[in-house]
This record gives C-alpha cells, sequence and structure tokens, in this order.
C-alpha cells in the first residue's frame, strides 16, 4: 500500500500543483485529503476541482464546513476569506451552472470522518473531527491526550493546525526533523499530522504532506512558487495582505 495524504490546501493553487507533481513523479495513485481545501488562498474554485478529479478520499475541513454555512469562531481576516471564497462558488454558475452545482454537492457531502481498519482520517482530531487542534504543547495536558487516544483505534491521521508531527499514546511529539522525515508505525497507538500544502505554519514555508507506505510514514516537503500565491492574495482587495506574507516564513 502506497498513498499521500494531503491536507490544508486552502486555496493554494501553486502549492498543491507542486505537491501532485511530487506525488506523480513517485507513481502514487491514491490521494487521500484531510479537508481544508478552500479558506485564505486566492484559487478555491481550481482546487475544489482539482480534489474532485484526483482524491480518492476527502473529508470536511472546517473551513469547507464554513463555506458552506457560516464562519463561527474564525478571525477577521479568516472570515473575509470564507466570504470571498463564498462568492467566487457563487459567480463561477455564471460561466457553468452544472459544473458549479457540483462543487457544492461535492463540499456537502464530504463526511467529517473517513475510517479504515486501524486507521481513521480526520481534518481536526479523532475525538472532535472538525474543529479540534491537537498542538504539540498539548503532550502535557494527560487528560486530553488520553481522551484523544481512547477514541483512536490505532493510527490517526490530521491536519488542522498546520503543523506537522506524530504524537505518541507516551505522550511524546516528534517533528519531522526529529526522526529524519520517517515514522514507523509499529504496533503503538499513534496521530499523525500531516502538515499543510497551502500555508505550512512549522516555520518552514515548503508545502508539506505525508507518503504512507505500508507501515512507513514519509514526510515531505515540497517547494512551490510562493511569491505567485502571495501577489495573487495581495492583489485581492477582500484578501487581508498577511495571509500571502506569512506563506514566505511559513507562519
Amino acid at each position: 500500500m502506497k498513498r499521500a495524504i494531503i491536507s490544508d490546501i486552502h486555496s493554494n493553487l501553486e502549492a498543491f500543483e507542486a505537491v501532485l507533481a511530487d506525488i506523480d513523479s513517485q507513481g502514487i495513485k491514491e490521494i487521500y485529503c484531510l479537508g481544508d481545501l478552500v479558506g485564505y488562498g486566492p484559487n478555491p474554485i481550481e482546487c475544489i476541482d482539482i480534489i474532485m478529479k484526483r482524491a480518492k478520499i476527502c473529508v470536511l475541513g472546517n473551513h469547507d464546513q464554513a463555506t458552506l454555512f457560516d464562519p463561527e469562531g474564525f478571525n477577521s481576516g479568516a472570515e473575509r476569506a470564507i466570504f470571498w471564497t463564498r462568492d467566487q462558488l457563487e459567480n463561477s454558475s455564471r460561466v457553468n451552472e452544472q459544473l458549479a452545482s457540483s462543487r457544492w454537492d461535492f463540499l456537502g457531502q464530504l463526511p467529517r470522518i473517513h475510517k479504515e481498519g486501524d486507521f481513521v482520517y480526520v481534518h481536526g482530531s479523532p475525538r472532535n473531527p472538525l474543529n479540534e487542534y491537537v498542538f504539540q504543547d498539548d503532550i502535557y495536558d494527560e487528560r486530553k491526550m488520553e481522551r484523544l487516544f481512547s477514541v483512536v483505534p490505532k493510527y490517526s491521521f490530521q491536519g488542522h493546525t498546520h503543523v506537522p508531527g506524530v504524537f505518541t499514546e507516551s505522550r511524546e511529539f516528534f517533528a519531522p526533523s526529529d526522526i529524519d522525515n520517517r515514522f514507523t508505525l509499529a504496533g503503538k497507538k499513534a496521530m499523525i499530522n500531516v502538515g499543510s500544502v497551502g500555508q505550512p505554519r512549522d516555520r518552514n514555508p515548503l508545502a508539506c504532506y505525508v507518503v504512507l507506505e505500508d507501515l512507513t510514514v514519509n514526510f515531505r516537503r515540497v517547494e512551490y512558487a510562493i511569491d505567485v500565491t502571495m501577489n495573487k492574495i495581495l492583489a485581492i482587495p477582500d484578501l487581508d495582505h498577511y495571509l500571502g506574507e506569512r506563506l514566505k516564513v511559513g507562519k
């Protein structure tokens, strides 16, 4: 078994295309997406269209849900981006009403969780698939970690924080750099954050995703045209400039 697991594309077409090229160069056919196709970035329609064609499995992210309904609890920049994204999707019906409708249908039918034997795939956490953040400092919160691992069948893959790494049931966190970008699933429970394709926040601006081969997790980083994406964001009045500028520092 060899599959790519991606998350948090956030309408960043340049990063997404670069990651897809890296996936294709390895001959990987299966792509699992952990949500947040949209939000923050300038190309929501293109990213949704690609996912519709390429992903074998896709789960719902909180920004995807906010686009369908309302952005509750979002900061002002994220909220403005959601309303702008919604406008883009609605206005696309003028070009192709049927295709525009299929995008809404696709988002509306995304599950919150996908399970396959020992594996569970979510956006946020296995306990709260849509909205719960699991940060690396949470290893010091014994109660939270116990509750999280109590609902993990064996291995959980998730995103949402945009920070890649591995959480173990013994309350350890390993950043990819700590483990030479590779972790073997050896039978003990683990939660793997696959990082973000479109907006990394681990102070590394390169797009991030994971390749799962048998029981080995490989973290991969991919260069992309950050300036192109940033300049697109800066040119859109309804998108906060910070959403573009932060891409250069991975923060």
